[in-house]
Order: structure tokens, then sequence, then C-alpha cells
């Protein structure tokens, strides 16, 4: 499982951010972003550049030194953030509206306290604006490569014994992930965003929520004190999460973590071992902002889902097989004391000997895998016509190109003419604002791109004993989920990067078939990390492209601005994870000790090891009665996406939110016994709901930027924990263990 992007894939809440008004996916072309008195003019095509804003001068060069300085910033919290929390969940959060919103707070802030001041307090516009936002998104970037593959190489024991001592390896194959991803997407904007947006109706959710939201802060008259108000909101929301997560894991059993039923067990005398039961199955409440904010943002049917899946695994069907005798749980409490009756049922501890009983987590793991790999790759073959689409648009340009300098030399070919011109007929679909000077430049990025290939070639030949070829069959692969997730994301505002990563691994699965399992699996996960990140750079590019078409931001200085970002996580999110490595190894360490606890599930990473696994091995430690119902939920998922995706449509589409989310359900089956999440995910979708029904006005002030800021200051907090447990004085060394289970 790649790492998830939080985002809806219901109705684009997103669009919501910046328009008062339900947005309707089939009729894009009535968007009224009037508000109030603030625009006199009025936005009725979402496939065509926003109109200026009224009373904010043309920007010469928003490409500044503060606006990249910023958004790095900004967008490094998001990325240290992100390593924490999908080492949490599998989920991470992308920089794109907690950099607009932040960083007009800090650039606002310092105009108005040194102004006129050259490079610092010269005016602010909407196009710097997505500058700093740009810059945030490559920042806030690679991290998905490091909760998900390369902790999986850990544990199978592929690489070194310490991270630290792969740090250089590490750093090389982020360069490979990022920087060909970044060159090798720039194509892709005249694709996705001039020549068959409006054919495919392709929104971008959130980047347009993103362009909506700067634009509104920007807006002469109220504009401006909406959009400080955002900025308050968000940056009380950071601090309360912040301060809440570094403080409470001192008084865990209080500040962080309600475990009501052993509170149930304490006031009885610790004389009923029942109650016990639940808090045995994981069901307490965890107070975790990020994922009440994640709940605000993916909407009531992921909610719902993910909190139904929880239920059915660890409150329904686990009780059963562990009653049943097909699963088993193992005492934690000490025999003879009061805490005799706790139980552990989250044992990952597999084994292939006869008459192994495996733990109920163990059981659901498959399952869990299964249903992630078999919907997302049949909504992904769903799509695969944007490839040929794809194609024939790449065809067409090189004819054009070529026709050009034939014709240059007063000489013709009849096939490559008719491809030009049809080529010429596409360019019409959407007008692009900006002129050739603007664009990137063919020689930067096709150059970058060729360089990059080679670098990977290099990198998997010298440091992973890899095949170069299976290095370019890696980065082609990349490039052609790229094209899918950004398809996904743009129609329903999320980016399929785990069907990306799965379809890599089953590739080289293949590929590998026959060979010692050990080099056939560091070459599936370096292979699947390359492909995954890969696709996930370029994704945000184009996504970037997008603000950046909408608010008229020449998409030349938007391509700089991330790629310095990016050029900034490279380090930055290796660093992060060595950083958590070195604090909490049973993320990365092998360990069979059914009893060990980890702070971190890393969901991501148990199924990326259990995927290498399983297309690797000869015979996989898989429970019988766990692959027959693996194999029934597959079915299931497949015909539900093809029921959606064939049947659902047209007036029947406003049915697709009443399907369960099996995305959402595999994450929870996949995460273990734990409803801390899914409890807080869905208390936070729900009272979205509840803001939004009752109190719209203010939910479209306050709403996105809450979250941003709840999820991007439980992120730091992580951050900041990992450095107090390595200086021995965070909450596990020093902190109270009242009101916990065992205390």
């Amino acid at each position: 499982m790649a790492a998830i992007q939080v985002t809806s894939d219901s109705t684009p809440r997103g669009i919501q951010e910046g328009n008062p008004h339900i947005y309707d996916e089939k009729d894009p072309v009535d968007v009224d972003l009037k508000s109030e008195s603030e625009y006199d003019d009025t936005i009725t095509d979402l496939f065509t550049s926003f109109p200026p804003v009224k009373g904010i001068e043309h920007e010469e060069n928003p490409l500044t030194a503060r606006a990249v300085i910023v958004g790095i910033v900004l967008g490094s919290l998001v990325n240290a953030s992100n390593v924490y929390l999908g080492l949490k969940t599998g989920f991470t959060f992308p920089a794109t509206m907690f950099g607009a919103i932040f960083g007009y707070g800090f650039i606002l802030m310092l105009t108005k306290t040194l102004p006129g001041i050259p490079f610092i307090g010269q005016r602010f516009g909407p196009q710097e604006n997505s500058i700093i936002q740009a810059a945030a998104t490559g920042a806030g970037g690679m991290s998905g490569v490091f909760v998900a593959g390369l902790p999986a190489m850990y544990r199978l024991q592929l690489l070194s014994d310490d991270p630290i001592k792969d740090f250089g390896r590490i750093l090389t194959i982020t360069f490979v992930c990022a920087f060909f991803g970044l060159f090798a997407a720039v194509p892709l904007r005249k694709f996705f965003i001039i020549n068959v947006a409006r054919e495919l109706n392709l929104v971008f959710p959130t980047p347009t929520a993103t362009a909506m939201t700067i634009r509104s802060m920007h807006a002469v008259g109220s504009g401006a004190a909406d959009a400080m108000r955002k900025v308050k909101a968000l940056g009380y929301a950071f601090l309360g999460a912040f301060l809440l997560i570094v403080l409470g894991q001192y008084a865990d059993g209080i500040l962080h973590n309600w475990y009501i039923f052993v509170w149930f067990f304490i006031w009885s005398g610790h004389s009923n071992n029942a109650l016990l039961a639940p808090q045995n199955w994981g069901w307490y409440i965890q107070l975790t902002p990020a994922f009440f904010g994640s709940g605000i943002l993916v909407g009531l049917n992921a909610a719902i889902s993910w909190w139904g899946g929880t239920v059915f695994a660890w409150a329904l069907a686990g009780p059963l097989l562990v009653h049943y005798g097909t699963c088993i749980g193992i005492q934690s409490g000490e025999p003879g004391t009061k805490w005799e009756g706790l139980m552990t049922f989250g044992s990952l501890a597999g084994a292939a000997e006869p008459g192994y009983v495996p733990s109920p987590r163990y059981w659901f793991l498959w399952p869990g895998v299964m249903v992630l790999i078999v919907y997302s790759l049949v909504e992904f073959f769903i799509h695969f016509k944007v490839i040929y689409d794809g194609t024939k648009f790449a065809v067409r340009t090189t004819c054009r190109s070529i026709n050009n300098a034939l014709q240059a030399r007063g000489k013709s070919v009849s096939f490559i003419e008719k491809q030009a011109a049809k080529a010429d007929q596409d360019d019409g679909l959407v007008e692009d604002f900006a002129p050739p000077e603007h664009q990137v430049p063919m020689w930067v990025w096709s150059l970058g791109s060729v360089v990059f290939l080679v670098v990977a070639c290099l990198v998997a030949e010298l440091q992973f004993h890899m095949n170069a070829g299976l290095a370019i069959l890696a980065c082609i692969l990349g490039l052609v989920f790229a094209f899918l997730s950004i398809y996904g994301g743009a129609v329903t505002d999320c980016t399929p990067l785990t069907a990306s990563a799965k379809a890599s691994q089953l590739v080289f699965g293949g590929i590998t078939k026959g060979m010692d399992p050990k080099p056939a699996q560091r070459i599936n996960l370096v292979a699947g990390n390359i492909a995954s990140g890969t696709a996930d750079v370029a994704t945000s590019l184009v996504s970037d492209f997008r603000v950046g078409f909408l608010l008229k931001t020449p998409p030349h200085l938007q391509f700089y601005a991330q790629a310095i970002g990016t050029f900034v996580s490279v380090f930055l999110a290796p660093g992060v994870f060595v950083l958590f490595m070195s604090a909490y190894p049973c993320v990365w360490k092998p360990n069979d000790d059914p009893l060990a606890v980890c702070q971190f599930s890393a969901p991501s990473v148990a199924a990326w090891k259990a995927v290498a696994e399983a297309v690797t091995l000869d015979k996989i430690p898989i429970p019988p009665s766990s692959g027959y119902f693996a194999i029934a939920m597959g079915i299931f998922c497949a015909i539900q996406a093809l029921f959606k995706n064939l049947y659902l449509v047209g007036p029947r589409e406003k049915y697709r939110n009443w399907l369960p989310n099996w995305m959402s359900i595999g994450v929870a089956w996949v995460i273990g016994v734990d409803s801390g999440y899914a409890n807080a995910i869905l208390f936070g979708a729900i009272t979205a709901w509840w803001w939004q029904k009752y109190f719209n006005k203010h939910w479209e002030m306050y709403g996105f930027a809450v979250a941003a800021g709840l999820i991007a200051g439980e992120g730091l907090a992580g951050v900041v924990n990992a450095a107090l447990e390595l200086g021995k004085v965070s909450g596990s060394a020093v902190g109270s263990t009242i009101a916990q289970p065992g205390a």
C-alpha cells in the first residue's frame, strides 16, 4: 500500500472552500464565486483561467525569494508531519491548502511590518501566493517512500542492519524518484490541463479549491479580512494540536488516549475481567487532532466505511474467529495480578508450520491487502483509456514538431502532416494563457528526464544490484501510473498511488519469478519505490500547474519553485526517516515477539512486505480460511468497482456515495486491532457534516483551515516527540502511566 493521499472520493468538498455554492461535477460551467460584494466578476467556466482580481496590480515576477523560502519552510513542516502520520496509519496529506493559507498570512505580516523593504515588503498578489504553494508542495513531497517501501525492505532484511548506514543509498533513490518524476511530468500539463480537461471533465477538485481560496483571500474589500480569519483559525488549530500531542505523552491515559473500559475495570476494584474485553479488542477513544482533521476532509462515506470495517473485524468477526479456535490471542497481563485479564490479538508473527494458529490481526492482514490491491487495480484498468489518449497526444505532438522541421526544408510526409493537423485541432479545446516564453523549455525537461533516467540505471545497478533495464522499466511504469494517478485525482480527488505501488510489485513479481527470494524481493521493492515515487511527484506537479493555470501564474516559474522545494525534500525526508527509525526501531526491525508493542502500526509497511513475499515466495504462510475470505472479498470488490463505473453513471451517479469505500475498509483491516483512528475520523466527518449543514457560512470560512492546522500540528509534534524519545525524556521514559492498561 502506497501512502494514501487523504482526499474525498465522493463529491469534491474542496470546491466549497472558495465557492459558497455546492459544486455539481456534472455541470462545471455554472460556478458562481461572488461572495457578498467582493467580486464584480463571475466565474462561469472552470476550464478557463480566472479573470484578474479587481484592484490587484499585475505581478511582474511572482517567483520571489520570500515566496520560495516561506513555501519551503511550510512544506518542510508538512514533510516531517507526513513521515509521522504515514507510519501511524499509512495516510499522508498534501501541503496544498496549508501552504496557501499559512503562506498568505506570513507574507502579509511581512508586508505590514516591513513595508517598502526590497525583496521583503513589496506588494503581495495571488500569483506569488501560488508560488508559495508550489514550493510547499515540492518540499512536502517524497514522504510516501519512507512510510511504506523502504521500511518494508528493512523488515525483510534486504538492506543493512541500521538505516543510518544506508543514508547514501536512501538519498540516491530519493533523488531518482523526485527528479525523474519532476522533469518527466512537464509535458503532462498540456495534455491534462489544456487538451483533454474539458472533454474528460477533469476538474482537479483540491487544486481548484486552492486557486479559489487564494483568489478570495486577495480580493479587495472583505477578502483580506476573511483571509486573516482563516490564517488565525489554522494557526490556533496548529498550536493546539501541537501542544496536545507533545504534552499529552506525559499523561497519555488522560490527555491523549481514553481507555474507557479500563476505567470501568479500575472502578470495579479490578474484579470484573469481562470489562477488559473491549480494551483487548482495541476499543478506546484517541484524542488525535490529525485524524479528526482528516475526517473533516474525507467525508462521511470514507469515514463510515473505515469505522464499519473496524467494527466488523474487531467487534464481530475477530471475536468469532477466536471463539471457534481459528485464531488465538495471547495473554499480555501478568498471571496472578489484577491485570491478568489483558490479552493481545494484534501479533503479526506468522509461520508456515502445520498446526500454526494465527492472531486475528495476522488473519485479517491478507483480506485487507487483497481488498486494497483488487479494488484499486480494477479502478486502475477501468480508466486505462487515458493512457491511449496520452499516447495519441504524444504521437501527434511529435509529428507536429517533425512536420514543422520538414516544412522548413520544403518537404512533407502525408501521414506526419495529418497527425500534425490533428494536434493543431486538439490545441483549441482549452485556451492556454501562457505564451511559449512562459512554458518550461523543452530542452530543460527532456534533458532532465534523460539525465535522471541514466542516474536511475546507475543507482539501481551499483547500489541495489538491480539490472539497469529493470530500472528503466520502473521509470516507465512510474510515468504510466502518473497518467492514471493524475486522472484519478482530477476526477475524484483521490490519487490511486496505492494501485501504482501494487501494480509495479505485481509486474516485477512476474519478472523475477524463479529468482531467489531475497534478490527478488529487493528488486520488487526498489522498483515499486521508483514507480510510485515518480508517479507521486508527477501528480503533485500537474496539480500545481492546475492552480497556476487558474490564477495565470507562468508555468515555468511554478516548475522552478517546485523544483527548489523538491531539492530540499530530497534531503529532508531521508533525514526525518532516519530520525524516526532511530527513535522507534520497532518500525523496521523484524520482531517475532507476539507481545511486542510499537507506537507505530505502519500498515503501509506491512502491506508492501506482504505483497513482496506473496509474489516471490513459493509458499506464503496464509491461513487457509483467511485466504478463502480474501478471495471472496477480492471478487466482491471487483464487482462493486465494475458496478460503480459501468452502471452508476449519468443520473444514477448520485448513488455512488451509498457504496462502501473499500480502500478505507482495507486500511481498517491492515492497520490492526485499533479503533482509535477510526473513531477520530468518524467523529471528524460527523462534525464536518453538522457544521456544514447548520452553519454553512462558518464552515466555508474555517472548515478546511482548521483541518489543515490540526493535521500539520500533530505531525510536527510527532517529530518533536521522536527527538524527545532519542533524548530519553519522552513520555515513555518520564511520563505517568495512570489510567493506562496494565499500569
